[in-house]
């Protein structure tokens, strides 16, 4: 099995029971050892008081993206640090990409750079993370 393949099981494996972010309705774009891309709809019952997207959302969905990309490479890893940006509003409607870039990567951490963007391109949100790797493998068999 290659490192991509891998990566697909594992986050196949990870958003079968992550009842999270199916309810927030992440699609899962593209799956990589150490990066993903992945695309939600902005609802309604997403908006908070001011009637714009909640900030809420797109540090979740920069979140499980930092998840997945980070377990791709087939070790489980959880977030120690996280942190985001917001730079512009969000709308009900508004379909959302966030796309990860591994920026650093050893035997115990790795750091992660999540830029989320509004359908035309635009960022709306940089997000950065920091995993513990465990000595845990998802699979027995690795790439």
């Amino acid at each position: 099995m290659n490192k991509d393949e891998l990566a697909s099981r594992v986050v196949a494996r990870m958003y079968d029971a992550d009842w999270f972010s199916q309810w927030l309705g992440i699609e899962r774009v593209e799956t990589h050892a150490g990066a993903c891309v992945l695309r939600m709809t902005i609802r309604k019952e997403m908006l908070n008081g001011f009637g714009i997207a909640h900030g809420g959302i797109t540090y979740s969905l920069a979140d499980s993206a930092l998840a997945f990309a980070s377990n791709g490479h087939g070790r489980m890893a959880v977030s120690v640090e996280t942190s985001i940006s917001h730079t512009e509003q969000l709308n009900e409607g508004d379909v959302i990409l966030a796309k990860v870039n591994e920026l650093s990567l050893s035997n115990k951490i790795g750091v992660y750079q999540i830029v989320v963007e509004k359908q035309d391109g635009t960022a709306v949100a940089f997000f950065k993370g920091t995993v513990y790797r465990t000595g845990k493998e998802w699979f027995e068999e690795k790439a």
